[in-house]
This record gives structure tokens, sequence and C-alpha cells, in this order.
């Protein structure tokens, strides 16, 4: 096991540091029935099924189950409490978990002990996946784990793998760097019982080319509001959303013509705001080059060398270290000049941006989640009677998890729409 770990830990970051013994350790995760002898914070972690555990005082072991979803979920809780750990000062309200018990079945964490009532093997039927950035990584883990499914499973991105990818990617390394999203996840689930079928797409391609519109089953991981309204919008029968944002992680269960919220209702705008290319244009520097910015995106065309000098004097940082961006698509180009920090970097900290990074755990878990959603839904497995389940492992687990968010009531949401209404109805029949 410690040889599997080096070697992963290498496969992502080959310069990173390995210790072999526990003497200097500032922190420890046990995954096992083990108590060592340190005198710093201890974490024991373990899994029973759909139950994920963690304990500060004892192990807690794991049980004799393959399932995944319990066994991944306690790693991020372990995960989670190291960062807090280690991050103490710089958080605000980061206690630390003294226990853990909770189903993912249910999100129960009166009865985490409880075997799941699903008997597999499973049949996704025709399930998309569609996003297979930090959380579809998770769902993707967790559904190459489990043993006993079938069916046809879609996978669906655009992009391809990008070097700044790998520190919350739970299945890239450095030798899948510029391989197709789309096809390493269909190289993930190679040794399952699944039928897949990897589409280098956006979801607007995707639906397009594919012609039939009948969508029994979406998984939805994808990073933008407006992409999650456009797979709301191809009205597939039923809908689990996962998200990760700054105080938060989640998953969203929806339906159309059911009462309750659909997807659009939890994205649905609330008055003025910014686009998406306008946001970026500002966080570049160059605000009034918005509609060259919304271009790119929507082309996905490289970056031209003017367009990083604009962005490199704007910044007031050297061109150089910019120059291997000319050519890369926009996002790209933002994603490692901005989020990634290196703007930052150059300017010795004086050119501050506003970055929110989700941490591997916290997208992780969200991908779990949603692979766990897919499998019960397709079990008949009755769902949460609440629209989303929400978790925080910035703090201590919470007491309720289930967010009851309500059906938009002023009626501007597609769901509220004659046309739309019908149209779901002629593909599905009437609820």
């Amino acid at each position: 096991l410690c040889q599997a770990l080096e070697r992963l830990a290498k496969s992502i970051n080959p310069k990173v540091g390995i210790r072999r013994s526990g003497k200097s350790a500032t922190v420890c995760v046990v995954a096992g029935v083990t108590r060592p002898s340190l005198r710093c914070p201890i974490f024991f972690v373990g899994s029973d099924g759909w139950a994920a555990k963690l304990s500060r005082t004892d192990p807690v072991g794991s049980g004799p189950s393959l399932l995944p979803f319990g066994a991944g979920a306690a790693s991020c809780f372990g995960a989670a409490n190291v960062f807090r750990t280690i991050f103490a000062a710089q958080l605000t309200g980061a206690e630390l978990d003294e226990t853990i018990d909770l189903s993912l079945c249910s999100y129960d964490k009166t009865k985490a002990g409880e075997a799941g009532p699903i008997d597999f093997p499973v049949d996704l039927g025709e399930t998309h996946l569609v996003g297979l950035g930090a959380i579809g990584h998770g769902s993707l883990w967790a559904l190459a784990r489990q043993p006993d499914l079938k069916g046809r499973l879609h996978v669906i991105d655009h992009e391809a793998i990008e070097l700044s990818n790998l520190q919350r990617y739970a299945l890239a390394g450095q030798a899948e760097i510029g391989m197709s999203k789309a096809v390493l996840a269909a190289t993930a689930l190679r040794s399952t019982g699944l039928e897949v079928e990897a589409h280098p797409l956006t979801w607007a391609e995707y639906v397009a080319r594919r012609g039939n519109w009948v969508l029994d089953q979406v998984g939805v991981a994808l990073d933008t509001a407006a992409d999650r309204l456009a797979v709301q919008g191809a009205l597939p029968r039923w809908i689990a959303n996962a998200w990760m944002q700054e105080h938060d992680l989640g998953i969203s269960r929806h339906g159309f013509d059911d009462g309750q919220a659909c997807l659009c209702c939890m994205y649905l705008p609330s008055g003025k705001s910014k686009d998406e290319h306008q946001l970026i244009a500002e966080e570049l520097g160059i605000p009034e080059a918005h509609e060259q910015v919304k271009t790119l995106l929507q082309t996905n065309a490289g970056v031209p060398n003017d367009f990083v000098v604009r962005v490199a004097t704007a910044m007031a940082v050297p061109f150089e270290p910019l120059a291997p961006f000319v050519g890369q698509p926009l996002r790209s180009f933002y994603q490692q000049a901005i989020c990634g920090g290196l703007v930052f970097q150059l300017s010795e900290g004086s050119r501050r941006v506003r970055t929110v990074v989700p941490m591997a755990f916290q997208s992780v878990l969200a991908g779990i989640m949603l692979a766990a959603d897919l499998v019960k839904h397709s079990a008949g497995f009755p769902m949460s009677p609440t629209t989303s389940t929400r978790v925080n492992l910035l703090r201590p687990l919470g007491s309720h998890l289930h967010d009851p968010k309500a059906k938009d009531s002023s009626g501007r949401c597609i769901c509220s729409d004659d046309d739309f209404i019908a149209a779901y109805r002629r593909k599905y029949g009437a609820r």
C-alpha cells in the first residue's frame, strides 16, 4: 500500500518529497485498525458499505463490502480534517470532527451502519455524465470501483487534461496531460461492465449531433450556472447535479414535471449580473476587451500574442513568463495565470486576484455523491424528499445536511412554461 501511494503521489508531482518514517509527522491519518504511537493529531478513517466513518480517538476499521462510496467519502473527511489542522490559524471556525458515521445511501447519521437496500447488479440504463473535471473525476473514481454495474454511459467533455488539473483530478497524472478528458474517462471505466461512449464535445454539440433528445438520466458536473441551465433546457427525464462552491458542496436531484424545483430553479438569476466573459475580462485587467474575451471563450481559439502582451501590460508583470500561453485556449490561460496564481507570484503579491479554487477532497466528495445518486436512482431507491444535500468540509459535519429548495414561485422558470412542460410530456408522458 505504501508503495502504491508513493507511486500515485509521484505520478502527480514527480518532485514531491516522501518520508518513510512517521517520527516527524505533524498529522496522521490511519486507515485500518492500527493505533500508532505518535504525539501528533491522528484521524482514524474507515467504511462499511455506504457508511463513511472517522474518529479522533479510536480505530474504526472497515467492513467487507466492496462498495466504494463510504470508503471514498471517508478519505475525503480525513483529508478535510488534515487540511483544517494544518491551516487552523488561517481558517475561521474550522474545528475538527470528533466522530463521523454517515450513510451516503440516506445521508442519515443515525442509521449509517445499516446496509443499503440496493441489490446489485444495477443497470444504469442510458446515463449521461457531462463535465469531466474535478467533480466528474470523483464520480468516475467511484463508478470504476463499483462492481456489478451495467448499462450505457455517455461521458461528455470537450476539454483535454492540463498540468494545472492534476492537483484535483483523482484519475489524472503526468502521463495523462494532453489526453482528452472524455477518452480518459472511457479508459478509466474499461474494466467495468458498463458500455462507455466518449464524446469530446460540449453539451450543445453532443445534443445537436445526437438527434434523439430523449435523455433518461443525466449526471451534471459542470462549472457554470449557464452550462447547467443548458442541460436542463434539453429536458432530461431526471438530473442529478453536483456542485462545489466557496462555502459548501453538494448534490441536487431534479425531475421536471413533478412540482419540485428543476435544475434551472437552482440557478435562476435574481437581478442583473455580469456575464462570465465580462468577469474574466475584468480579472485579466482588460475590462474593455470583454467582447474579444467572449469570442475567444465561445470559439475555444488560442489567445494571440498581442492579447497576452496586453494582459501582461495591464497586470504590470513581465511578458516572458506568460509567453508559453500564446496559442492556448483562453480558459486555460485564465485558469493557470489567474486562478493558478502565476500573476500573483510574478507581481510578488502586489496584484491581488480573487480566486476560489476547491480542494481535491471537496471536489472528489461531490463527485462520489453524484455517482452514488446515479446508482441509487437507477436501482429504484427512493430519493431524498428534499431537493439537495449540502456538506461543508471546512467545518465539522453538520447535523442537518438536507436543503429543501423549493420550486421557483416567480413563474420565470422554464418548469412553469406551458411549452416546455408540453415538450417534456411528449417525450416522457404525463406524470
